[in-house]
């Protein structure tokens, strides 16, 4: 798990599904951002990155954390396309904005999985209300680990906007 802070690359999305209009990490400044990068045809992201973005998603108030699918494609490219994700978006009730990785002109690696240094999926990305990354990880990573990075990075503007004790 790598933690170093650095301002996040910008995402590089083809089309976007689930937002009428296309998402900026910019114009999410002032909330943390997790980015669930993932494959439909990937079985650790059905079984396990999925449902976990989904649980973010419920837990957490919109106005503090806002979830988005990247759906990055570095294999099986002629099956997995825009129609195919938005069967599988309806089919598993997936309602944050996900974005559809730019392909790259050469090799099978999309542009946003070649900024991020992602090294397959699921993959989660973490950034804070700065749009610092706080938290690349790639595999599946425990709930409560996850919690514990969200609720402080929440927790941070929170205690922030508290008045001092006299």
């Amino acid at each position: 798990m790598n933690t170093t802070v650095e301002l996040a690359p910008t995402l590089q999305v083809r089309q976007w599904l689930n937002t009428p209009a296309p998402i900026s990490l910019e114009g999410l400044r002032g909330r943390v951002v997790v980015l669930h990068a993932f494959q439909m045809l990937c079985p650790g992201c059905v079984s396990q990155g999925v449902p976990q973005a989904k649980r973010i998603q419920a837990a957490f108030p919109a106005e503090d954390l806002v979830v988005i699918g990247l759906h990055t494609v570095f294999e099986h490219h002629a099956v997995m396309n825009a129609e195919a994700l938005q069967v599988f978006v309806h089919e598993y009730g997936l309602s944050f904005p996900i974005g559809i990785d730019q392909p790259a002109e050469r090799g099978p690696v999309p542009l946003t999985m070649q900024a991020y240094g992602l090294r397959g999926t699921p993959s989660l990305i973490v950034l804070d209300r700065r749009g610092q990354v706080c938290l690349n990880h790639f595999g599946h990573l425990d709930d409560f680990r996850l919690g514990a990075l969200l609720g402080r990075l929440i927790e941070k503007r929170q205690a922030a906007l508290q008045p001092p004790l006299p």
